[in-house]
C-alpha cells in the first residue's frame, strides 16, 4: 500500500518519531501477527480505513517483529488496535471487530475534544499507563516482599514452569505458543501460569528476573530465558541437560 499516511513499521525509532512528528493528529495503530488468521481481514479493514481517513496516521506493527512495541502497549493478542492522539491513549478495541474499530476511528478523527483514557508524556505510551484500575487496587494491598514471596513461590512450583500469556491449549501470543509446542516436542513436562491474570506477576517478574518480556522459562527456581534462548538450547542439546 502506498498512501501518505500509511506506515508499516520497522522499527522503534521509526516507531516513535512518526508518532512525534504531529501530536494534534489522530493516530491508528494495528498490531497483528502473520501467523492469526483474523488478522489477515483486519489488516485489509486497516488499509480502507487509512484510505478513508487520509490525515490519520495509520501504522501497522507486526506485534512479535516489534516486540517491544507491543510489550508497551501492554498487547495481550492479535489483532488489537490502538487509537491515539498525540500520546494520548483514545481508545483501544481488541480482536477482530470491524465495526467497532470503524465507528471508533470515526467519531475520534471527527471529534474536536476527547476524553482521554490515560496520558502519558514519553513516546511510546507505557503499559503501566492503561493497567485496569482494578489490577492497581490489588497491587496497593501486597507488599514487594509479600509479592517476591509470592514470585519465588510460583516459579517452584514444579522443576520446570513456563510463565506465558495464555495456556499451551490456547495461547495468546506466538512466542508463547512457539515455546510451549517447543517443550511438548522435546517430551519436557512442565506447569503454566497465564501472567495475563495477574498484573503483580506479570510485572514482578520482569523486575524480580530482569528480564521485560514474555514468555519466561524457569527451571529449578531459576530463569534460563525466552524463545530464543531456548529454541538455541533445544538445537544444541544443551536444553535436555538443564532439564534432567
Amino acid at each position: 500500500m502506498s498512501t501518505s499516511n500509511f506506515y508499516e513499521v520497522q522499527s522503534t525509532t521509526q516507531f516513535q518519531e512518526l508518532l512525534a512528528a504531529d501530536l494534534s493528529r489522530v493516530s491508528l495503530i494495528n498490531f497483528w501477527a502473520p501467523w492469526a488468521a483474523p488478522c489477515a481481514q483486519m489488516n485489509k479493514v486497516v488499509q480502507e480505513l487509512a484510505k478513508k481517513y487520509p490525515t490519520t496516521l495509520v501504522l501497522q506493527v507486526e506485534a512479535e517483529t516489534q516486540a517491544d512495541i507491543a510489550e508497551s502497549f501492554d498487547i495481550e493478542a492479535v489483532p488489537s488496535f490502538i487509537i491515539l492522539q498525540g500520546h494520548t491513549l483514545l481508545d483501544r478495541i481488541s480482536g477482530a471487530d470491524a465495526v467497532a474499530l470503524t465507528q471508533s476511528l470515526a467519531k475520534h478523527v471527527s471529534a474536536p475534544s476527547y476524553n482521554p483514557l490515560s496520558r502519558t508524556d514519553k513516546p511510546p505510551a507505557t503499559a503501566s499507563s492503561i493497567v485496569p484500575p482494578a489490577l492497581q487496587d490489588n497491587e496497593k494491598h501486597e507488599t514487594e516482599e509479600q509479592l517476591e514471596k509470592r514470585l519465588r513461590g510460583l516459579m517452584n512450583q514444579s522443576n520446570v514452569v513456563l510463565f506465558m500469556k495464555g495456556s499451551p491449549e490456547t495461547p495468546k501470543c506466538g512466542f508463547s505458543r512457539k515455546i510451549s509446542t517447543l517443550l511438548k516436542d522435546q517430551g519436557i513436562k512442565f506447569t503454566h501460569f497465564d501472567i495475563l491474570t495477574d498484573e503483580s506477576v506479570r510485572q514482578g517478574l520482569k523486575k524480580l528476573n530482569d528480564w521485560p518480556t514474555f514468555p519466561q522459562l524457569i527451571v529449578k527456581g531459576e530463569l534460563v530465558g525466552g524463545l530464543d534462548i531456548v529454541q538455541e538450547m533445544a538445537d544444541n542439546g544443551e536444553l535436555a541437560e538443564v532439564v534432567a
